[in-house]
């Protein structure tokens, strides 16, 4: 179903970053700096979108009068075809205008999350956004009132129609879960309300939350924080990363039963919403909207069940490679190749990523670089800032990245990662006209992970040091543990969460830590020990506010290699149907256009042979061990 506001926002699980301390030093030390102390350069443009908060002031009053020019027609869509067209146009630049406004503030509040005045403006422009949102609620009931037979002869009359021809079909296959122009309104004006969960755990977890100082096993004291937890729990210091483990989990633990009650009140808006619109279940309801069949998500970790030994058995190498009589939660980060760092300053990686990306071909490259020097990136961490990295595409303007860069490898491919994005966003939105220039979920993180995997081929292909090959091929192998292994076993706590709380059962902190704890379980295997700090792990999660959002990581990252491997074996007519996938934006359902593209995700096949490739690399990075 169409939203008034189509701004893309898509945070990412973007793995552990390892500290840089010379960029650590000239970003304010070894204390998180302050904003101002970030040099412009290194700073997003925002001011891209309004030049300043009294034009933003404008755009707000320029929504506000535009929202009556959509409503004009309430009634009055069976009446004409004209009348139709000039309805959607409305409501197509109410959401453009309203994707701006929430842009702007929302960016600049995750600049510092202690900002109360961007706090403010965020909830300005959600406030009228909802408004927007709930005027615009008639539009769908009116046009499923219309006969089909009518509204086929109004599509065929008016050519202003045609950009909509996906959005009618998408609309008439999913007719029975849309309400009358009363019901939708009342859904409408609740979204801001039912929004207080996911807004709670940000505040929470983003703003309110302090964590101790700890030590590492030379005595030196740090700051931890949850970017600098990405750093500490991959350092060869185990005595560093054990005290990050247990401080940072720690702190979540006593705020555990707020937690739950913030993922609680999620999960039950979800269901609300689900039996409101007459759905199966919440998974099937989350998955329609895209024409998903739950087979898919089923497919996955099934698939992935099968392939559990193979984790297990990474998990015993760690363990052996580091030569521990127990390998912890905390161990699990720890790169098995102790002597290498490979440490780059921002202008090296930006340098790298595009000697990796260059079988994209010169297109690519060319909008790569525009976005690397044009104000599209925020690099650094600073006080109050979000943590992890997204891009976000705002229709008309341009894409913006967050990063938390701190120069090791894996914050290099984080870089391409996120402009994998923000590149899906530019094309999409240059080559398709608004109504369809929102991709989905489901296609956002092949583009990202594409680049991902071109970047780490690059680098297995040039590096000549067996030492560095070492350290790349478990960099590799820890991606799909992270992502294609983690994210399945996220995907599955949703599944048995949303299954459990539609059979009756509550949500409380006991009750979630119990499922957490199990999967560890299952999933690591038994040479493993499952801390018991882990088991408060779901609290810290954000995409679980995003419901039945990970699993897409998985999809996203088996579609990738396969895309990257085409690319590399192919060349120009793979590059082409790939940019054309990128291009297409959200015209088709994902999955039509990936096998328009020459990947069938419908199928368990893109799952196997990832992981048929991690069990190759598996393979060579024990024998490499064993010769070393």
């Amino acid at each position: 179903m169409a939203t008034i506001m189509r701004t893309k926002l898509l945070p990412c699980v973007v793995g552990a970053m390892l500290l840089n301390h010379a960029a650590a030093e000239s970003a304010g030390g070894s204390q998180v700096p302050p904003r101002s102390q970030i040099s412009d350069e290194y700073k997003w443009k925002i001011t891209d979108i309004y030049a300043n908060d009294s034009e933003w002031d404008k755009g707000f009053v320029q929504l506000r009068q535009l929202i009556p020019t959509m409503t004009k027609y309430k009634g009055k869509l069976a009446s004409s075809a004209a009348d139709l067209a000039a309805c959607l146009k409305a409501r197509d630049q109410i959401g453009i205008t309203g994707g701006k406004l929430y842009a702007y503030a929302r960016l600049h509040r995750d600049e510092n999350n202690n900002d109360t005045k961007y706090q403010a403006l965020t909830g300005k422009a959600e406030t009228l956004l909802t408004e927007a949102s709930a005027a615009a609620s008639f539009i769908e009931p009116e046009i499923l009132a219309i006969p089909e037979s009518q509204l086929a002869k109004f599509r065929q009359a008016e050519k202003e129609l045609a950009v909509y021809s996906f959005y009618f079909d998408n609309l008439l296959r999913q007719k029975k879960h849309i309400l009358s122009p009363a019901e939708e309104e009342i859904l409408s004006r609740a979204s801001e309300a039912t929004q207080a969960s996911e807004t709670t755990f940000n505040m929470l977890a983003h703003a309110d939350m302090k964590f101790p100082q700890i030590s590492d096993s030379k005595g030196n004291k740090l700051q931890l924080s949850e970017s600098r937890y990405r750093t500490y729990i991959m350092s060869p210091d185990r005595q560093l990363r054990q005290q990050a483990f247990t401080h940072l989990f720690g702190a979540y633990n006593q705020y555990r039963n707020t937690f739950a009650s913030t993922l609680g009140g999620n999960v039950k808006k979800n269901i609300f919403y689900t039996k409101t619109r007459k759905y199966n279940s919440t998974i099937e309801s989350a998955l329609e909207g895209d024409n998903v069949p739950v087979q898919v998500y089923d497919n996955l970790i099934n698939t992935v069940h099968k392939r559990l030994p193979l984790l297990h058995r990474y998990v015993a190498l760690k363990k052996k490679a580091l030569e521990l009589d127990e390998i912890h939660m905390y161990d699990l980060y720890t790169p098995l190749v102790r002597n290498v760092e490979l440490e780059y300053k921002y202008p090296e990686a930006l340098e790298l990523v595009q000697k990796g990306l260059e079988p994209m071909g010169d297109e690519y490259l060319s909008v790569l670089k525009q976005g690397l020097s044009s104000g599209w990136i925020d690099v650094y961490e600073n006080q109050g800032k979000q943590t992890g990295a997204y891009s976000w595409g705002v229709y008309q303007v341009h894409p913006f990245v967050l990063l938390n860069y701190t120069g090791r490898y894996d914050d290099v491919s984080t870089i391409a990662h996120e402009m994998g994005h923000a590149i899906h966003s530019y094309y999409s939105q240059k080559h398709q006209p608004y109504a369809t220039s929102s991709y989905t979920i489901f296609s956002a993180e092949i583009a990202s992970t594409t680049n991902e995997t071109l970047l780490m081929d690059y680098m297995l292909k040039t590096t000549k040091d067996s030492q560095v090959r070492m350290y790349l091929i478990n960099q590799y192998l820890e991606s799909v543990r992270a992502t294609v292994y983690r994210q399945t076993m996220f995907a599955e706590f949703e599944k048995l969460l949303y299954e459990k709380v539609e059979d009756g059962e509550s949500v409380t902190a006991d009750f979630l830590d119990e499922i957490w704890h199990d999967l560890n379980a299952k999933y690591y295997g038994s040479d493993i020990v499952v801390d018991k700090e882990i088991d408060v792990e779901w609290a810290r999660i954000p995409h679980f506010y995003s419901s039945f959002y990970v699993y897409q990581y998985v999809t996203g990252f088996s579609a990738a290699n396969a895309f990257a491997a085409s690319i590399q074996q192919e060349g120009a007519p793979a590059r082409e149907r790939y940019l054309n996938f990128l291009k297409s934006g959200g015209s088709d359902y994902s999955l039509n256009l990936l096998k328009k593209a020459g990947v069938d995700m419908s199928s368990p096949e893109p799952i196997e042979v990832t992981l048929a490739k991690f069990e190759k690399m598996l393979d060579e990075l024990e024998k490499l061990l064993r010769n070393s």
